[in-house]
C-alpha cells in the first residue's frame, strides 16, 4: 500500500488560482463519489482551505493514482495545464505522512502556529468518513495526525506568542489585567482587524463586547455574530464609563477621543484602570491620553515590536515541533511497514503449523497408542521447534535492513519458504 498526496498551497500558487480550485470541492459528496469510483484510489481524504487544496490517497497503483489526481485538478477548464503543473506538489509515502503532520501542526501555514488548520482537517476527515472514503490506513493516519498536532501544542510554545496585531493587542490586555474574564471590551470600527480582535477576546473569556461603528448596520451585523452590542460612534464617550478595554481600528482622519474627553470619564470612573489600543493608521486616539493616571495607551508601533519579537520566539518553537513531527513520522512508518509484512508472517506461521500437524500425524501413526498427556507433549515440542525456527525470519521481516527497498525482504522470505507455490506444479503433484 502506498500513500500519495497531491496539492497546492499559498507557497506554490497565487490566490487567483487557489480561488478557482476551491470550486473543485464545493459539492463534497459529489467529489468523493467521483474519486472513489476510480479503481486506483482505495482510500482518500481531500481538504480545501483559503490557503491550500490537497488530496491524500492510499493506493496500490501510485502511478495511476497520481495521473488520476492530476486529471481531477485539471477539471476546471479556465486553468492552463502549464499553470497547474507549476503550482502542484507531490508527496509520497514518508514525505506524504510528514507533510500531513506538518500541516496539522501548523508548521506549513501562512502564519506558523495558527490553530485553525487542525479544525479544518478534522472537518475534512469527518466529511471523508461520511462519504465512506477512508479505510484502515487513512483512519489510522488521520487519528495519528490529530495526536501529533496536540503533542506539538502541548510540548512546544508554537502557539503561545502573538504574531498578529489583533492577537498582540489582546495579549497585551491580558498582561495588564491578569485575566480578561468578565471584562467589558469596546471595539471601535467593524473591519477585519476588529473582527479578529473579537475572536481573540471571546476565546479569552471577555464578558461583554460593544462595537462602535460609523455605519451602525455593519456594527450590528458583527455584534449579532459574536453576541455583542452595537452603538454609534457618537455614543463612544458614554461607553467609556463602564469599559475596561478599548481597541480602535477605523480609517478616521481625526481623533475619535481626546485627552480631555477621557479625563472627564476617568473622574466618573473613580480612576478605575482603562486600557486603550490604537491599531489604526492614522491614529484614532489622542496620544496625550497616555499621560492620564491609570490610563494605558498603546499604538500599532508598540504592538509591532511585540509581534516581531514573538515571530522570532515562535520560529524557535517551530524547530522543536519539526523534531517531534520527524519522530512521529518514523513511528507511523514503522506501523505501516509492519502492516505490509503481516500477511507474510501469517503465511509463515500457517505453513509451519500445517507441516507440524502433518509430520506429527505421521509420527503418531508409526509409534502406536500414546496417552493423551504424551500426545500433548509431542504437539508442544513440534510447535515450539517451529516457532524458534521462525523467530529469526520474522524479526528479519520486521527489521529495517533495506529501508530503500522495503519489498525486497518480503520477496526474499516468500521465495525462501515457498509461500507462493506455482499452481501448475501443485496440480501435477
Amino acid at each position: 500500500m502506498n500513500l500519495v498526496l497531491l496539492g497546492l498551497n499559498h507557497k506554490t500558487a497565487p490566490v487567483a488560482l487557489r480561488e478557482k480550485l476551491a470550486g473543485l470541492v464545493t459539492d463534497v459528496p459529489a467529489a468523493y463519489a467521483d474519486l472513489m469510483a476510480r479503481p486506483e484510489l482505495l482510500e482518500l481524504v481531500l481538504y480545501s482551505t483559503c490557503n491550500r487544496v490537497e488530496i491524500l490517497v492510499a493506493t496500490e497503483e501510485p502511478g495511476g493514482a497520481i495521473n488520476r489526481l492530476r486529471a481531477f485538478f485539471a477539471n476546471l477548464h479556465d486553468i492552463s495545464s502549464a499553470e497547474l503543473d507549476k503550482s502542484l506538489y507531490l508527496h509520497q509515502d514518508r514525505d506524504a505522512v510528514q507533510h500531513l503532520f506538518r500541516v496539522a501542526a501548523s508548521l506549513d501555514s501562512l502564519v506558523v502556529g495558527e490553530p485553525q488548520i487542525l479544525g479544518q482537517i478534522k472537518e475534512a476527515y469527518r466529511q471523508a468518513t461520511d462519504s465512506r472514503a477512508t479505510g484502515p490506513i487513512l483512519n489510522r493516519l488521520l487519528h495519528k495526525t490529530f495526536s501529533v498536532a496536540k503533542r506539538v501544542r502541548r510540548e512546544t510554545g508554537i502557539g503561545d506568542y502573538a504574531v498578529s496585531i489583533s492577537y498582540a493587542a489582546v495579549t497585551l490586555g491580558r498582561k495588564i489585567f491578569g485575566s480578561l474574564a468578565g471584562k467589558t471590551a469596546v471595539l471601535v470600527g467593524a473591519g477585519e482587524m476588529a473582527e479578529l480582535a473579537i475572536e481573540h477576546l471571546k476565546s479569552d473569556g471577555v464578558g461583554r463586547i460593544i462595537i462602535a461603528n460609523r455605519t451602525l448596520e455593519r456594527g450590528m451585523q458583527l455584534a449579532q455574530r459574536f453576541r455583542g452590542e452595537a452603538v454609534s460612534l457618537e455614543e463612544l464617550p458614554d461607553q467609556l464609563l463602564h469599559a475596561d478595554i478599548i481597541i480602535s481600528s477605523t480609517g478616521s482622519p481625526l481623533y475619535l477621543l481626546t485627552r480631555d474627553q477621557v479625563k472627564g470619564v476617568m473622574r466618573k470612573r473613580k480612576h478605575k484602570p482603562l486600557f486603550f489600543i490604537d491599531i489604526a493608521v492614522p491614529r484614532d486616539l489622542d496620544p496625550a491620553i497616555n499621560d492620564l493616571d491609570n490610563v494605558y495607551l498603546y499604538n500599532i508601533d508598540d504592538l509591532k515590536e511585540v509581534v516581531e519579537f514573538n515571530w522570532h520566539r515562535r520560529h524557535q518553537e517551530a524547530a522543536k515541533a519539526e523534531r517531534l513531527v520527524a519522530e512521529e513520522t518514523l513511528k507511523f512508518l514503522d506501523w505501516l511497514e509492519t502492516l505490509a509484512v503481516y500477511p507474510t508472517i501469517i503465511s509463515l506461521k500457517e505453513k509451519a503449523d500445517r507441516i507440524c500437524e502433518a509430520e506429527l500425524d505421521k509420527t503418531l501413526k508409526q509409534m502406536g497408542p500414546l496417552t493423551e498427556e504424551q500426545r500433548q507433549v509431542l504437539e508442544v515440542l513440534t510447535h515450539s521447534i517451529a516457532q524458534k525456527l521462525l523467530h529469526d525470519p520474522i524479526i528479519f521481516l520486521k527489521g529495517d535492513q533495506h529501508p530503500q527497498r522495503p519489498t525486497r525482504d518480503l520477496d526474499l522470505v516468500r521465495r525462501l519458504f515457498n509461500l507462493d507455490p506455482d499452481p501448475a506444479l501443485s496440480d501435477k503433484e
